[in-house]
């Protein structure tokens, strides 16, 4: 069995061993990749602080990009009593390099490997996030332009109230999302800081070189104070959360929209056919299963900042190992809101539009409103106008006037779609992905 590297020859009680090592083996496997990258930094900056020699940073690197070659094609294993990916890659070094491998270890602590990991895993999954909700946003857009001249009805209370569109719905969803890429453009710059220095929290006694490290991970900036940069662990995931937590609410209030339209009561749309199932004893049944699906894990997702609050919330300053579990929890809600994603851009790119919806009758009194505007326009009192077309309602002799006539900024017949969509792309462009995706690639490379 390895040992730990914080081993003094003491017996480690087994059972004591798989509660504290929890499900770091598994979810560290996601966190290789960046572990590699930070340790080719870290030593980058060490051979220019003298504690490595260039021949030693050298082998360092090239063992270094061995194992991230190793992590990519999916054959990175943390090996049995190995407690974590920082101790696992040490070992891989060590045993190929000897003392030199050892060496990779000054100036930092496990407690700020992990707090970079997480930062350059993070980042790469928002930077995925963001193109994910880029393209769900363009394909409501389109939709929306496509469908403009379709009118639906509007609720409030789930009442039938006023003329809506299907232009005015897809664009409603597309504007959201566009709110929702301000939280993720704030995740970004929250996870785009460097921890790495501030090793247990109080620093290094070494004269660590930051600024070199933060350059050459394509930050944007470090965490300056390094008590706080460990603070910012929870605080970090937490804030994050809140971000996907955002989409999250987006999607669970469209599927919940497109469950309730495809439904036989209302018919204003039409589900792909792939995207539905069947009953066991009903043949006419076509369920919108991803749909609720759908609704359901976002419902989930949007719990997740409370989950994270509940973990860290209290802690004194300083690392406390009840940090570790937030990983159970934060790791995998970025793959389960990617698949989201995913499917809802699918189902709305191929869903089918009811265009007769108001040759229903039923319908009829949701232009009420309209005939309202209308006399108040010719000079009829509002409440007067209002009054005499209750009144006729009352009398079952109100004749709906199908002709809309809306014009303002972001109304059936001006969604002001081409602003949203500025609006959107100022704030996903104003992310720098590149340089962190370059910065990363030179690493690997250089």
């Amino acid at each position: 069995m390895a040992k730990k590297l914080w081993d003094k020859n003491s017996n480690i009680n087994p059972e004591i061993e798989r509660f504290t090592v929890g499900l770091d083996r598994e979810l560290d496997l996601l966190l290789a990749r960046y572990d590699i990258l930070g340790s080719i930094a870290h030593s980058t900056m060490l051979e220019s602080i003298g504690m490595l020699t260039r021949d030693e940073m050298n082998m360092l690197h090239e063992e270094l990009r061995n194992i991230y070659a190793v992590a990519e094609r999916g054959e990175f294993v943390i090996e049995e009593g190995v407690e974590d990916v920082h101790s696992q890659v040490e070992l891989m070094l060590t045993r190929k390099l000897g003392d030199t491998g050892k060496k990779i270890h000054s100036g930092r602590s496990r407690n700020d490997q992990v707090l970079l990991d997480l930062k350059l895993f993070t980042r790469k999954e928002v930077q995925d996030v963001c193109k994910a909700v880029k393209e769900l946003f363009d394909t409501l857009i389109e939709q929306s332009n496509n469908h403009k001249d379709i009118l639906m009805p509007g609720y409030t209370h789930l009442q039938v109230a006023m003329p809506s569109s299907f232009g005015l719905w897809f664009g409603a969803y597309a504007e959201s999302l566009a709110d929702d890429m301000l939280f993720l453009q704030a995740a970004y710059n929250m996870c785009n800081r460097n921890p790495l220095g501030s090793a247990a929290g109080y620093g290094s006694s070494f004269p660590l070189n930051r600024t070199m490290t933060t350059e050459l991970l394509g930050f944007d900036s470090m965490n300056y104070n390094v008590v706080y940069a460990q603070m910012g662990r929870g605080k970090c995931e937490r804030n994050i959360a809140y971000a996907l937590a955002s989409v999250a609410g987006t999607l669970a209030k469209m599927a919940f929209d497109a469950c309730m339209f495809n439904s036989q009561n209302f018919g204003f749309i039409t589900l792909p056919a792939e995207c539905t199932t069947g009953s066991s004893i009903m043949p006419h049944k076509k369920n919108p299963d991803v749909f609720e699906l759908l609704r359901a894990k976002c419902n989930r997702l949007q719990a997740l900042p409370t989950d994270i609050i509940m973990i860290m919330n209290n802690l004194p300053t300083g690392y406390f190992r009840d940090l570790q579990i937030i990983k159970e929890l934060f790791l995998p809600a970025f793959t389960e809101l990617k698949d989201c994603i995913k499917m809802a851009t699918y189902i709305i790119e191929r869903i089918e539009v009811n265009k007769n919806i108001l040759d229903d009758k039923r319908y009829d009194l949701m232009f009420s409103v309209e005939e309202v505007n209308r006399l108040a326009s010719n000079g009829v009192p509002f409440r007067d106008a209002y009054k005499q077309v209750g009144l006729a309602i009352e009398a079952g002799t109100f004749e709906a006037d199908k002709n809309i006539r809306h014009t303002h900024e972001g109304s059936i017949g001006n969604l002001y779609n081409d602003h949203i969509k500025e609006y959107m792309y100022s704030i996903y462009y104003s992310m720098d992905f590149e340089k962190a995706i370059k910065a990363e690639r030179t690493l690997l490379n250089a």
